[in-house]
């Protein structure tokens, strides 16, 4: 099955004309003409079933089939928070591949430790639309704007819901699928590669994080965030 990203369908559409990248894709690229079925997603949890009516390089003209809403819908949320490593290419790589696995939202966030204090949106964006596509999915996860810890702590300080963060200080901590129940939603904060600063732990404790374990390996910052999104995959199996 080939996917095509399409944000700004709708279910009632008939009819819809792809934009000009998608319509290079389709007909330069992969070759394909009229009469030939493709899928589209709308990064929603829409899919949508379509026929090639007019196979033209900068506008692709589509009849819509047949739609099918909350496909691939999981039964949990996984938000992730990670402060950006110095080499982008690396958190790249987790969004790629977190994307695969069932991301549901990532949030960059600046800490006393961080190398890094921008992050680039839209390029993020991209990638996690490749993987998407790539993965056969149709739910976009939804890639924040960089915050600073503080204020992101704060704001998540009375939300109901499970909350965790993954350190490498000396401390009681927990395993995630100890903690954690099935179909819920979580969030998790994973720190650069200075790892986060005692004041941040406390912060974070203060509002109602819980103290995770990765295990004994001493993890690199995209690893122990990846790890994370598959132990909570693993827990809603």
């Amino acid at each position: 099955m080939q996917l095509f990203f399409t944000p700004d369908i709708e279910p009632h559409h008939t009819s819809f004309l792809l934009s000009e990248e998608e319509s290079k894709h389709a007909v330069r690229v992969l070759r394909l003409s009229e009469g030939e079925k493709i899928h589209l997603v709308d990064g929603k949890g829409g899919l949508y079933e379509t026929e090639i009516i007019d196979a033209h390089p900068k506008r692709t003209t589509l009849r819509v089939i047949s739609v099918q809403q909350e496909f691939g819908l999981l039964p949990y949320q996984v938000h992730i928070a990670v402060a950006p490593t110095k080499n982008i290419d690396r958190i790249e790589w987790f969004l790629e591949k977190a994307t695969e696995i069932g991301l549901t939202s990532f949030t960059p966030i600046i800490c006393e430790h961080s190398e890094r204090k921008e992050v680039k949106v839209e390029r993020l964006e991209k990638v996690a639309i490749a993987a998407m596509k790539q993965s056969l999915k149709a739910y976009l996860p939804q890639i924040n704007p960089a915050i600073s810890f503080t204020k992101f702590i704060d704001s998540y300080k009375d939300q109901s819901l499970f909350k965790g963060i993954a350190h490498c200080e000396e401390g009681e901590k927990k395993y995630i699928h100890t903690v954690f129940a099935p179909k819920q939603s979580y969030l998790i904060l994973i720190g650069p590669e200075g790892d986060f600063s005692p004041k941040e732990i406390s912060q974070a404790m203060d509002a109602g994080f819980i103290p995770l374990s990765l295990g004994e390996s001493r993890l690199r910052t995209e690893t122990a965030a990846l790890a994370s999104v598959l132990e909570v995959s693993l827990l809603n199996r």
